[in-house]
């Protein structure tokens, strides 16, 4: 699946990735392939990636939003 963090400056990561774990407003989730359609909103917190080489990146987010449709997650992150 693909994933794009982008802040108000740039985007920070563009790429296919195994799994991405977010820090939602009610507690952290992951999203793996083929996950169903939805827009969370997220806290402060760090965003995990798994990239197909099984490297974890993790990014440092202030809020923001995580949109999943179609194998395509677009994270807009502060």
């Amino acid at each position: 699946m693909n994933i794009q963090i982008i802040t108000p400056d740039k985007t920070i990561y563009k790429g296919e990735v195994k799994l991405a774990q977010f820090p939602g407003l009610d507690g952290s989730f992951e999203v793996l392939n083929n996950h169903a359609a939805m827009i969370s909103a997220l806290k402060e917190g760090k965003i995990k990636v798994l990239t197909m080489d099984d490297e974890e990146k993790y990014f440092d987010i202030r809020g923001g939003v995580a949109e999943v449709l179609k194998n395509k997650i677009l994270v807009l992150a502060e």
